[in-house]
């Protein structure tokens, strides 16, 4: 064994203290961090102490991210609906809740309804309902509950909340539409009953964050006119079988990854794409005919995850007029039982595209922003056209004779008429000229 000297001695010892000194500096430095840490965290506990603590924060943003994963998953299939419904009304602070048809007497999905009042409802009360006419005249993804539509101690007073809301033990509601047709609106309701309370702040904010995501899931289930669960059996089709079903659809229909690239299109999508006129192929990448970068975007998104997407593009506008309206919906596959569908093709997104028709405003619509009605004068409106004579308009819509009459005047003055029934006859010349069969 070779002997060392007293130099490499000395070095050798400086080391050891060295790493020694550095050990131990380490764990002082580890100790601050924690003790950092521990501050933060406190700090954390004391900022957030009256509105909720740090732990029921993360909850709930792990159950939101869960939420919006339901939704686009039963967008794909219907019949997860009910479930995901029964999660809504409990994060949202409901008890009742659907997506209904303003005027064809269509539930699309529900959650906790009665059937008997849910029958009622469409057999009488929806005539009686003095928030339908405002309902309709929101602005889709607007939220709004009943004191937005009339004062609620007209509202209690009206026949709808004494014989229709009140037995049930409805104390309010929080609506927004869903999609918009010429004759009818798609509405998404939660009920609240007396123990809930009427809507408030809390319950606002929270449908906030989930009613983009469920109109973009509706929008694609609904708007495509088709049984998607058929057509995108996600949970046991083959990419063979799956390709094929997507080749029975109308619409067109693009599994694309983060970059845009078309990993696959069906039949109605490839035609697209060799017209050219309103998608094409650059670079393999899906783009608009005139490059607009709306669809890019929100395909990235889309790939960052269910809740990147937000508001953004619900509905992607891909031509502008004098040209057909052409609209594209995109989902992500990234997440939930749409996970499986994107791995087959490595995609992350799907982009459904579809002809659509152009939006015909409803006659009350039309009347409202062309004379300038205010809700109150809508409600006496729409009664009249329904039922006549002032004293059933004034039962309906739950205030006195004078009122009815004072309203009367001055719809008669905004719309340069002297009786109802010009009134009347006024309602049905705005009335749109398309109806659904």
């Amino acid at each position: 064994m070779r002997s060392r000297n007293p130099d490499q001695e000395l070095r050798i010892e400086r080391r050891r203290w060295h790493f020694s000194l550095a050990c131990f500096a380490f764990v002082i430095a580890r100790h601050r961090i924690n003790r950092s840490v521990d501050a933060v965290s406190f700090a954390l506990q004391y900022e957030f102490a009256g509105r909720g603590k740090v732990d029921s924060m993360i909850d709930e943003t792990r159950v939101l991210l869960e939420l919006i994963g339901d939704i686009y998953d039963a967008a794909l299939d219907p019949t997860l609906w009910p479930g995901v419904l029964k999660k809504l009304a409990e994060f949202v602070g409901g008890s009742v809740i659907y997506f209904k048809s303003s005027t064809t007497c269509a539930v699309y999905h529900q959650f906790g309804k009665d059937p008997h009042y849910q029958q009622l409802y469409f057999s009488k009360y929806v005539r009686l309902d003095p928030a339908m006419p405002a309902q309709c005249l929101t602005k889709v993804g607007q939220l709004a509950s009943t004191a937005d539509f009339i004062p609620c101690c007209e509202f209690v007073e009206t026949p709808f909340s004494r014989e229709w809301g009140r037995p049930q033990g409805l104390a309010d509601f929080l609506t927004t539409p869903l999609d918009k047709l010429a004759d009818s609106v798609a509405l998404f309701s939660v009920f609240r009953n007396e123990q809930h309370g009427l809507v408030d702040d809390e319950m606002r904010r929270r449908a906030a964050l989930i009613t983009p995501h469920i109109r973009r899931a509706a929008v694609v289930g609904n708007a495509l006119g088709l049984d998607i669960k058929t057509a995108l059996d996600i949970k046991t089709a083959k990419t063979t079988a799956f390709a094929k079903a997507l080749d029975g659809l109308a619409a067109g229909v693009f599994l694309v990854d983060r970059n845009c690239r078309v990993v696959f299109a069906n039949l109605s999508g490839r035609e697209m794409l060799d017209d050219g006129r309103i998608l094409r192929l650059r670079n393999g990448a899906l783009a608009t005919a005139d490059s607009r970068p709306a669809l890019p975007d929100v395909i990235a998104a889309a790939g960052e995850g269910d809740a990147a997407l937000g508001t953004r593009g619900i509905a992607v506008p891909l031509s502008f007029p004098p040209q057909m309206p052409w609209l594209a919906h995109v989902l992500p596959l990234i997440s939930g039982a749409r996970r499986q569908a994107g791995k087959n093709f490595a995609a992350t997104a799907a982009v459904f595209v579809r002809k659509t028709s152009l939006e015909v405003p409803s006659a009350m619509e039309s009347m409202s922003k062309l004379y300038g009605l205010t809700p109150a004068e809508l409600r006496v409106l729409a009664a009249v056209s329904e039922f006549g004579g002032i004293s059933a308009v004034s039962d309906v819509v739950g205030v006195s004779e004078a009122t009815v009459k004072t309203h009367l005047q001055r719809l008669f003055a905004k719309t340069n008429t002297n009786r109802q029934t010009e009134l009347v006859k006024l309602v049905a010349a705005h009335a749109g000229p398309l109806r659904r069969q």
